[in-house]
C-alpha cells in the first residue's frame, strides 16, 4: 500500500515529506495535482506518527466545503483501513493522527486557540484567504516543528498569503510552482483542454493553466475598447437569423429588456418598466408574429418562467427557449454556469476577427464593462454575483444580460425568407413603423 501511495505522488512534491520548512507553498495552474499530492502526503505522514492536522480554508459553511471528501476518497483508493472516517473528523486508529476541518473566517483570537497544538495546517485555496485571517492564524501555529502547507492558484498579484509567504521567501520557506506539465498523472483530457484554451484564449491559458496572476483591477470580462470598437462599426443589411434575448423583470427598478440581434449586428433594445408577466408576454407575442425570429431566449429564472409558460401556451414552443442563468453550462468543463458561458460567448463575439456592431449607448457600455470574472475551484470561468454589479452600477445590467441571452445556443444561418424578412428590409424600421399603443399588443 505504501509503495503504491508513493508512486502516485509526483517527484516535485517530495519536499512535502522529506524536508523541514515552516512554510511549504505550492502554487500554479489547474491540473497540477496539488490537492491530490497534499492529501496523499498528509495521509502517508499520518500513518508514520501521531499528528494533529488542520485542513482550513477561508470559508467553510459545512464539511462539504472542505477537503474531507478528497481525503476520504484517497483513503478508499489506497485501501487504508487504519483510517476511520466520521462526519467531522478523520482519525488513524493505529498512529492516533487526527484530521480536523475548519473555516478561518469563523475563527477569532479567542476560539482559534484550539489550534495551538496543531502539527500541520493545510491551507487550501489559499488565494481566497484574507489578510486578517492570515494574521490571526500564523502566530497561532506555534508548536515546535509545526508547519503550514499552502496550496493555491494565484488570482491577483496582491493575494495576501502570497505577499506574506511567497513573494520574498526566506530559508524557512519552500515555494514551488507546479502546473499540469509537471504532473505525470495529469489525464489526457485535461491536457487536451489546456491546449484548446491556449489556442482560443492565450491570456486565460496563462492564468488558468500556468498559474499566472492577473494584475490588480484586471478582472473585467469585457474590455472597454472592445465595446468602443463595436460602437464605431457600421455594418449593412445583416442577413443572419433574427435572435431575441429577453431579460424579464417585474416591477421595482429593474426593466424587462428585449435585445434584437442578427449575426454580427446588435440592432437595438426595447426596455419596459413595471410590466407584469402577461404584459411582457404580449409584447413578445407581437415581436414573434411580426418579425418571425429564429429564436427567443428568455431568462426563465424568477418571474421569467411565467412569461415562458404564457408564450408556450400561445403556441410558440418552436421559437421560445427558457434559459436559466444558474443552470449547468453546456461546456461544463469550462464554465461555472450558463450565465458565465453566455457572457463569455458575448466576449468572444466582440473580440473576434470579424467586426461587430453595437448601438451607441453609454448605459449599455457601462453594463457590459461592469462585470468582473473569477475562477471557481475547478478552474472554470465564473462571474461575480448580479447583486454586486448592481451595487456598483446602481441598477441591474438588464440590457447586457438581454444581449448575452442571444448567445444561449448556436442558431444556424437561414435564408431571408426563412428568417421572416425581405432582402434589404430593416428590422428596426419595421419595428418603428409597427409600434403603436398598448391596445395593439
Amino acid at each position: 500500500m505504501t509503495n503504491r501511495m508513493i508512486a502516485k505522488i509526483p517527484k516535485i512534491f517530495a519536499p512535502l515529506m522529506k524536508r523541514k520548512f515552516r512554510y511549504k507553498l505550492y502554487y500554479g495552474g489547474r491540473a497540477g495535482g496539488k490537492s491530490y499530492a497534499f492529501a496523499d502526503s498528509l495521509l502517508f505522514l499520518g500513518r508514520m506518527k501521531k499528528l494533529r492536522i488542520a485542513c482550513m480554508r477561508e470559508v467553510q459553511d459545512s464539511i462539504k466545503d472542505s477537503v474531507h471528501k478528497l481525503l476520504s476518497d484517497r483513503i478508499n483508493f489506497y485501501g487504508l483501513t487504519d483510517y476511520k472516517i466520521s462526519e467531522t473528523k478523520i482519525v488513524n486508529q493505529l498512529s492516533g493522527t487526527t484530521f480536523i476541518f475548519k473555516g478561518l473566517r469563523e475563527q477569532d483570537s479567542g476560539n482559534i486557540k484550539s489550534l495551538e497544538g496543531i502539527d500541520i495546517v493545510w491551507l487550501e485555496e489559499a488565494q481566497k484567504i484574507s489578510k486578517k485571517s492570515w494574521e490571526i492564524l500564523d502566530p497561532t501555529i506555534r508548536k515546535t516543528g509545526s508547519e503550514i502547507w499552502i496550496s493555491m492558484n494565484r488570482e491577483e498579484e496582491n493575494d495576501p498569503v502570497w505577499l506574506a509567504v511567497g513573494a520574498n521567501p526566506d530559508e524557512r520557506t519552500l515555494v514551488v510552482k507546479v502546473n499540469y506539465t509537471d504532473n505525470p498523472f495529469c489525464p489526457e483530457e485535461m491536457r487536451y483542454l489546456a491546449q484548446k484554451c491556449q489556442k482560443e484564449s492565450p491570456e486565460d491559458y496563462e492564468h488558468i493553466w500556468l498559474g499566472a496572476p492577473v494584475a490588480v483591477g484586471s478582472h473585467k470580462l469585457i474590455a472597454p475598447k472592445l465595446v468602443r470598437q463595436a460602437f464605431e462599426t457600421k455594418l449593412e443589411n445583416p442577413s443572419s437569423p433574427l435572435i431575441i434575448g429577453l431579460d424579464v423583470a417585474r416591477f421595482g427598478d429593474d426593466k424587462s429588456v428585449f435585445c434584437f440581434r442578427r449575426g454580427r449586428v446588435c440592432l437595438f433594445f426595447e426596455s419596459y418598466a413595471r410590466l407584469d408577466n402577461v404584459e411582457v408576454a404580449n409584447r413578445a407575442t407581437f415581436f414573434i408574429r411580426q418579425y418571425k425570429p429564429a429564436r427567443v431566449f428568455v431568462d426563465a429564472g424568477g418571474v421569467g418562467g411565467g412569461v415562458v409558460d404564457i408564450l408556450n401556451d400561445r403556441g410558440f414552443k418552436r421559437v421560445v427557449r427558457a434559459v436559466m442563468f444558474g443552470a449547468k453550462a453546456l461546456a461544463d468543463d469550462r464554465y461555472h454556469n450558463r450565465r458565465a458561458e453566455m457572457w463569455d460567448e458575448l466576449r468572444i463575439w466582440l473580440s473576434g476577427e470579424q467586426k461587430v456592431e453595437l448601438p451607441n449607448d453609454e448605459n449599455l457600455a457601462n453594463e457590459l464593462c461592469a462585470v468582473n470574472k473569477k475562477y471557481d475551484s475547478r478552474g472554470r470561468l465564473q462571474l461575480e454575483e448580479k447583486e454586486e454589479i448592481k451595487k456598483r452600477l446602481g441598477k441591474s445590467p438588464d440590457m447586457a444580460d438581454a444581449l448575452a441571452l442571444t448567445f444561449a445556443e448556436p442558431v444556424f444561418e437561414r435564408s431571408d425568407e426563412e428568417c421572416g424578412r425581405l432582402p434589404g428590409d430593416s428590422i428596426e424600421s419595421m419595428f418603428r413603423a409597427n409600434k403603436s399603443t398598448d391596445d395593439k399588443w
